[in-house]
């Protein structure tokens, strides 16, 4: 079973995840956007090794703590190639040492993810389903969905993502990238933008 830490960081209180496998030390780190050295007493508090980081998307507010992280704990950094075409003011900071495979697949900490590329927020913005969990970044919030109207940003490809994700079988934990968690089953019942 995979234990989720939140920790909701910085001026946009952008949420990050910690997540690792229930008798594991080994953890991800998703979303690191605020706050390097709170993260990192997290981790030591919790007697935790980090074995990579996750970036949704390269907004400064989901990555503005990776570089100085990923230094001090000397894991890789993946996200998707596309987020280095952003404009420098909304992806500065970002950092990354690894593509997301084109397959789509990726384990680490022991846990297996299915990485989906759902354009929309950005144009390299990805999902992480891991056994019953969807980490959504921006893409889908509850009862709403992520901003179209940055640089980027496209409302066709939300539309898309967000079908996708409706489309997808079973129901799964939602962890968004601000705000509470959700359900997709609820999400697919109540948010408009998946109606």
């Amino acid at each position: 079973m995979i234990l989720v830490n939140e920790l909701a960081l910085g001026d946009y209180q952008t949420n990050c995840y910690i997540i690792r496998q229930e008798s594991s030390n080994r953890c991800a780190i998703i979303d690191p956007g605020y706050e390097a050295e709170y993260i990192l007493h997290f981790l030591k508090s919790h007697q935790l090794t980090a074995e990579a980081i996750l970036l949704t998307h390269g907004h400064f507010d989901h990555v503005g703590a990776v570089k100085s992280l990923a230094a001090t704990i000397g894991c890789p950094v993946y996200v998707r190639p596309e987020e280095y075409t952003l404009p420098a003011f909304l992806n500065r900071g970002l950092h990354s040492t690894d593509d997301y495979p084109e397959n789509g697949q990726l384990s680490v900490a022991g846990i297996d993810f299915l990485v989906l590329h759902t354009p929309g927020h950005t144009p390299g913005s990805v999902c992480l389903m891991a056994e019953g969990k969807l980490f959504t970044g921006d893409t889908l919030f509850a009862g709403s969905c992520g901003r179209i109207d940055f640089p980027g940003g496209s409302g066709a490809d939300m539309q898309a993502s967000l079908h996708r994700l409706r489309d997808f079988p079973g129901d799964f934990d939602v962890y968004p990238g601000h705000g509470g968690s959700t359900t997709l089953d609820r999400e697919r019942r109540a948010n408009p933008y998946l109606l």
